[in-house]
Formats: structure tokens, sequence, C-alpha cells
């Protein structure tokens, strides 16, 4: 005859369950808190509270409370209570917005400087530079090819906290040569597709650019590798030797040009000679080719910019063209360029969308560059700042702002990876 309580069970049944019930209740003692009614309540790891929520896709632009647990963001809804969340932060005042997506960077860095950009000095360790300007996402601009992109995710894709994702090289060693001369027997349309098929979420496209030739090839080969995988192409327009007339007509609906306001000796400019927008770039923006900044180390004029914006040439994206000599010069980091254009004239939320979801679709990542439930909480607190501020272009013109845009906190899969301000910081118990 079985006793009660937990001395004795007449079946292994009976053993089994007394056994996970004793478990239970040891747990429940040993561990503070975890039966009580507040730790029942808080589904949420961490709350936003208070900010205005600027989320493109989904039209929101408004105050708003956005939730996350664990790496997701779990909910975005007015008045969330407090009291449902481990970690509160206070976003009052400030703009809580998707994290910025770079879809123009130069990061397979290393210590080769005969190397250039593929695994040299040209390029820049992603971390160092992105979650402080609320980029969570930076898009390789072809520092890689087919030959050396192994190399490349290995180093730097796998090692970084930001997302790192890569437009190919049309070339097999990728971005090698300042000179801009290539080998033709270096492009292998086989290898190349080969490629993609084996890293198809990390490769978003191909490139093309930096190149000295007057031979159509590597374009030609560059859209016949994109089109072949469904992916655009970005044109980086350093080709001197092909008139930009050319390249737009035989560029895509989607594809990306790059440098696309800049007033440079080995490119045709977007303005004629009177300052007007050149009929064949008129015609590219109305059958869908994206126009990307990319101010880099010189290639972004108020010269281009300012006219093509009177003229209904907004930027599709704010790419930086990030590189050991572009992030010290005029051009400083993402929210600089917002910030510049958020000064000429566009709306916070147009430049947003401009860094987020249009970027996000640039690059078909549709996963990314919105605030959706259940997506991956890369997001950024942005405060407006007003002010006397300068901003400059490439060739040494400046013109004045009184609004600038800083990254408050920055969050990368949920995670708090830049604080300006210690916003998710605990405050000492004496200060008042």
């Amino acid at each position: 005859m079985a006793h009660a309580g937990f001395m004795q069970a007449d079946t292994d049944a009976d053993r089994i369950r007394w056994h996970v019930l004793r478990v239970m209740l040891v747990v429940l003692i040993l561990v503070p808190g975890l039966g009580s009614a507040s730790a029942i309540a808080q589904p949420y790891d961490l709350l936003l509270k208070g900010g205005q929520v600027i989320d493109p896709k989904n039209g929101m632009n408004g105050p708003m409370d956005l939730a996350i647990t664990g790496e997701r963001i779990a909910r975005v809804a007015t008045d969330i209570p407090a009291s449902e969340a481990v970690t509160v932060i206070d976003a009052s005042g400030l703009y809580v917005a998707p994290g910025l997506i770079d879809p123009h960077a130069h990061v397979f860095f290393g210590s080769d400087p005969g190397k250039s950009f593929a695994g040299g000095t040209g390029s820049v360790a992603p971390d160092a530079f992105s979650f402080r300007s609320g980029v969570t996402t930076v898009v390789d601009a072809g520092d890689a090819g087919w030959r050396n992109f192994p190399e490349f995710k290995r180093r730097v894709i796998d090692e970084s906290e930001t997302r790192v994702l890569a437009f190919l090289n049309i070339f097999g060693d990728g971005l090698t040569s300042g000179s801009g001369r290539y080998q033709m027997d270096d492009i292998n349309i086989d290898k190349i597709r080969a490629m993609i098929q084996a890293h198809p979420d990390l490769i978003v496209g191909m490139r093309v650019g930096h190149f000295l030739g007057e031979s159509w090839r590597p374009v030609e080969s560059a859209l016949q590798a994109a089109r072949g995988t469904g992916r655009p192409l970005l044109l980086e327009c350093h080709l001197p030797g092909l008139p930009l007339s050319g390249l737009l007509e035989r560029i895509r609906p989607g594809d990306i040009v790059t440098h696309a306001f800049g007033e440079v000796s080995d490119r045709t400019p977007i303005l004629d000679e009177n300052g007007q927008l050149r009929p064949y770039v008129r015609e590219a923006r109305e059958k869908g080719i994206l126009f990307d900044v990319g101010p880099g180390g010189g290639s972004f004029h108020f010269s281009q910019a300012i006219p093509a914006l009177r003229q209904g040439l907004w930027p599709d994206t704010f790419g930086t063209d990030l590189h050991r000599y572009s992030m010290n010069g005029p051009m400083k980091n993402m929210l600089n360029i917002l910030s510049t254009y958020l000064n000429l004239g566009m709306s916070l939320e147009d430049v947003i969308a401009g860094g987020t979801w249009k970027a996000a679709r640039a690059i078909q990542r549709s996963d990314l560059g919105h605030l959706d439930e259940g997506t991956v909480a890369d997001v950024v607190v942005l405060a407006r700042r007003t002010g006397e501020y300068g901003y400059v272009d490439s060739g040494g013109t400046r013109i004045s702002g009184d609004e600038k845009l800083e990254a408050a906190l920055t969050l990368r899969a949920g995670r708090v990876v830049w604080d300006q301000n210690g916003l998710a910081a605990t405050p000492r118990e004496d200060e008042e």
C-alpha cells in the first residue's frame, strides 16, 4: 500500500512523476522570483519606450513602443507596459528606426598593402565603423572575386558582429589593383555562378568598376552573371574607357549606379554643360535604374547633387564607399550623408527610407530594413540635433545646415552594440 506524499510510489510511472515534481520544487526554491507574478508577466527582454518609430516599409511614423525578445522584434505598439519587460530604455524625444544598411563599403581588410582592397590595407574592419553610425548591415562592393571570396568569408564575414553581405567582383581576385588594370582571363562565369550558388545568402549581386580598358567584356560578363543568378549589378563608374550613355543603356531595372553624384575626370557626370540631367540619365531613372550616393574619397559634389535633387533625381540609397581613404574625409559616415540630404530638403522619413527599406529592396533582402514583428531586431535609435553644422563635398565646397542625425543607440540582433550616452546602462544609486 502506497503512502501519501513523496515517500513512496507503487509503479515506475508514479516514481517518475514524483521525481519530476521534486525537481520542479527544488528549482522554484533555489531560483528567486521564478515563480513570481513579475517573472511570469515579463515576456520581453528589452523595451524601447516613448520613441517616435519610423518604419517606411510599414508606413509607420509616430509615437510607438518596440519590444524585443531574444534576437527578434516581438511587438510594436502604442503604450506597451514597462512591467512586461526586463529592461526598459527611455527613447523619449528620439527616433526609433530599422538598423541602417550601407550598400557600398570596402571591408575585406588585411595587412598586405599590395592587395589594395582585397585583403589589403585599403579596406577597413566593419565593426570599427558600423554600429557607431547606426549601421547594422554593410555590403562589400566587390573587394572579393570568385577566387578569394572564401577567404573573405572566413576572415571577415564570419568574424564580424556586423552583418556583412557582398557584391562579387567580376574579376577572380577582386579589387586588387589600384591601377584598374586586370586580365580578361580572370573572368570565369562558371566559377562565379558556382560561388554564388555556394553562398546565396551572402552574395547579393555582381560588381564591375575600376577598369581602365575600352573592352565591354567586364560589363557584359557581370551583367550575364547577375542576370543568370537573378541578382542586381552594382556599377561603380570608374570606367573611363566606356561612355556613361552606353553603360546606362545596357544595365537593367534594379541595377545600381553608385558614385552617381560625382564630378570627376574618369566618368561622364549626370548633368550636361547647362546643368541639366542628361536625357539618358532621365531614361535610366524612368526604367528603374537605382542611383546610390557613394561619396567615398572623391565622388560627391554639390554641383551635381543639388541640381539633380531640384530636377527630381533623389538618391535611392545612401552607400558610403567606406574605406581607409574616405573614412576621415568629407564623407565621414552614413549618418553624415543622411544629414547632408536632410539639410538639402529631403524629409527625415525619406532619408531613413533610403537607408533602410529601399536599400534592403535594392539588394533583394526583404528580411531586412524594417520592424516587422518576428524579424531580427536590428534597430537604431536616432537623435535629431539642431544647431550650426557644416557639410562638405569631395571638392571642398561647404554648405551650412541646422540639423544633424546621431546614433544614440544601436541594436544588432536584439543586443546593444552602441550606446552613445548610456541609455541602456544602470544609473548609480546615488545619482539624482
